[in-house]
């Protein structure tokens, strides 16, 4: 089967009677087989998918399928799907079946999408380079000696290495951008609050985002058109009109570009990243669009405040896995006590324990004021900054990551070399603004670079329209 580079492609033909959803599914299935090494997916749904694909063709050949009909998802470990397993990739969720369809996948099941299976990650979405996960790590197709990104990483590698058209992930500080970034590929972090959260599991709830990767601008317009929206389940969510995203009109304007100069001139950036997104804005400024560099004072305190926020959110939210209602339970118990403190002990990973105690210690009654109530007020300041900005621009265009794909193992020593790795993407989930990240070239290495674009809330619109002029230039 000749290889898709977008969904509208897919559609055709099976309209046009070349391929079938069976076929489709069986290439992915033979793909996925082919490269287990990989590590992207923890349950394949092999019989599942293809009868499902079998229906499909049915409804397509009766002129009743859906609008995502033939669409091939994974999902990310994190992801509610009724009757089957979910564990966040870990230990401490040991036989744990779903009860129930978080919304976007039943969202996608209803527009006829095709489920494949369950994708690896970091561990409860802890990380950045998915070596986190209790099942181990996802390996780059690239060059397998590089982390693919993360936490999203299995779902990155997934549609990098066609495995299935669309994955989803979730994004709290830049976890879907990152890998896209690393493997080449489209990865969209919308607004917070532009998808329901019901049903996926949670890590820090004021900063989760259900994500979308694609090798496809389009197809991920066409997705958040179909899983966006209000939703009873969720009472965060955001009431606002869902626009067409999938046929939004060209931009007939020129865009307003800001980029930060210190972002761009920071020591931290690795040269050929820094280069490759000078060269995009010189493009753009040279097809008429306005690009200006400004200044943000609170650079600085973005990732420290999202590290004290999420960490305190994750000390909460973590605290339901405790072995007496699901998941693992420790069986070198003698009473209660040790019943909690071994299970815990013993089914969270490391850096999942690391996160629960930083944020119990900055929640706890002596540091409080000095730390979390701090940088919620830091964080506003932020938002109110940002929001500031995009009264005069329309977008804010930044490098995705500081650095290409690294070596594995590379920075499992030092955490905070790791957290560094989100120093640029965790800015939109402070502030709560969508943000999206496409390929920009490679490295001498031939490693993908990414290139960064943020707007103003609910403006995924003109995001999507500003990512094709971004893919357009070279």
């Amino acid at each position: 089967m000749k290889p898709y580079s977008n969904f509208a492609q897919v559609q055709h033909d099976l309209q046009h009677g070349i391929t079938s959803c069976r076929e489709l599914v069986t290439y992915f299935l033979a793909n996925i087989e082919s490269k287990r090494h990989l590590n992207a997916f923890l349950s394949v749904y092999r019989e599942e998918a293809l009868q499902r694909a079998e229906s499909i063709d049915l409804k397509i050949k009766n002129g009743t399928a859906g609008k995502l009909a033939g669409l091939v998802v994974g999902l990310k470990d994190v992801l509610c799907y009724k009757d089957h397993p979910l564990q966040a990739s870990s230990r401490i969720l040991d036989g744990f079946i779903s009860q129930f369809n978080g919304t976007v996948v039943q969202r996608l099941l209803d527009a006829d999408a095709i489920i494949i299976g369950r994708q690896n990650c970091d561990e409860f979405a802890m990380g950045s380079s998915n070596e986190n996960s209790a099942f181990g790590p996802t390996l780059n197709e690239i060059d397998p000696t590089r982390v693919p990104g993360g936490s999203s990483g299995g779902s990155a590698v997934a549609v990098m290495a066609d495995l299935c058209h669309v994955s989803l992930g979730s994004d709290t500080g830049g976890s879907v951008r990152q890998p896209a970034a690393f493997c080449g590929i489209v990865g969209l972090k919308p607004t917070y609050s532009r998808i329901s959260r019901h049903g996926l599991i949670a890590y820090g709830s004021s900063f989760d985002c259900i994500g979308i990767f694609s090798k496809s601008v389009d197809d991920v317009a066409l997705v958040l058109e179909i899983i966006a929206g209000a939703d009873e389940f969720d009472s965060t969510v955001s009431r606002n009109p869902v626009p067409s995203y999938s046929v939004a009109a060209s931009p007939s304007k020129k865009f307003k570009v800001a980029y930060m100069r210190d972002t761009l001139n920071s020591a931290a950036l690795q040269p050929e990243i820094q280069q490759a997104i000078q060269r995009k804005l010189d493009l753009l400024k040279s097809e008429g669009h306005t690009v200006e560099a400004i200044d943000f004072p609170l650079n600085e305190y973005v990732l420290p405040t999202y590290y004290i926020l999420a960490t305190a959110e994750a000390s909460s939210n973590l605290s339901r896995y405790d072995g007496v209602r699901y998941g693992y339970r420790s069986p070198n118990t003698t009473d209660l006590a040790s019943m909690y403190k071994k299970t815990r002990a013993e089914g969270f990973g490391k850096e999942v324990q690391r996160r629960i105690l930083l944020g119990t210690f900055v929640l706890s009654a002596s540091y409080y004021d000095a730390y979390y109530s701090k940088a919620q007020k830091v964080r506003r300041l932020i938002r109110d900054g940002m929001k500031e900005i995009f009264k005069s621009y329309d977008f804010i265009v930044t490098p995705t990551t500081p650095t290409t794909a690294f070596k594995l193992g590379q920075h499992s020593d030092n955490p905070v070399e790791m957290y560094l790795a989100d120093l640029f993407s965790v800015q939109a989930n402070v502030a709560g603004i969508p943000g999206i990240s496409v390929p920009c070239g490679k490295d001498q290495q031939g490693l993908p670079i990414g290139i960064q674009a943020m707007a103003d809330d609910f403006e995924e619109e003109k995001l999507f329209q500003f990512s094709k002029i971004l893919l357009n230039l070279q």
